[in-house]
């Protein structure tokens, strides 16, 4: 079974490290956690086919009725776990893609701050350069 409790991973996303730390802290959702990855194993398929085998041969002389009942009830409660899974996937993927978009604008903003700064010193050495033609000096040239 996963342990969705685990607290700030190394080299994890910052935003998987966010949605962690916030369903930690919630009894609910860790609950909810333990739950979605049981039901979503291999031992979880078979206890239940374990437990229906022996209940359609032991206990019931007409199993079907109420297995059919019990069944249709663990299938409402099972896609819930299945939507709050889906929901806490939401989540992460809305932290990243808020994380990732603010990086790439802070990003943005330090290239483009670059940039400006390059083309001020690209100014600024042409500017020399021309003046120090101007004085009678050979103009330096670029090898090609």
């Amino acid at each position: 079974m996963t342990d969705v409790s685990v607290p700030e991973r190394r080299h994890a996303h910052p935003a998987f490290n966010a949605v962690l730390q916030k369903r930690a802290s919630d009894f609910q959702l860790r609950t909810a956690d333990k739950i979605t990855a049981f039901a979503g194993s291999m031992s979880f398929v078979y206890l239940h086919a374990a437990l229906f085998a022996l209940w359609m041969v032991f206990f019931e002389k007409s199993p079907w009725p109420t297995l059919t009942l019990v069944v249709s009830l663990e299938a409402i409660f099972l896609s819930t776990f299945v939507m709050i899974g889906q929901n806490r996937q939401a989540a992460f993927a809305s932290a990243k893609a808020a994380h990732d978009f603010s990086e790439s604008e802070l990003e943005l903003k330090t290239n483009t701050e670059l940039t400006r700064q390059i083309h001020v010193l690209t100014t600024e050495l042409h500017r020399r350069l021309l003046a120090d033609a101007g004085d009678g000096a050979r103009p330096v040239t670029p090898e090609r």
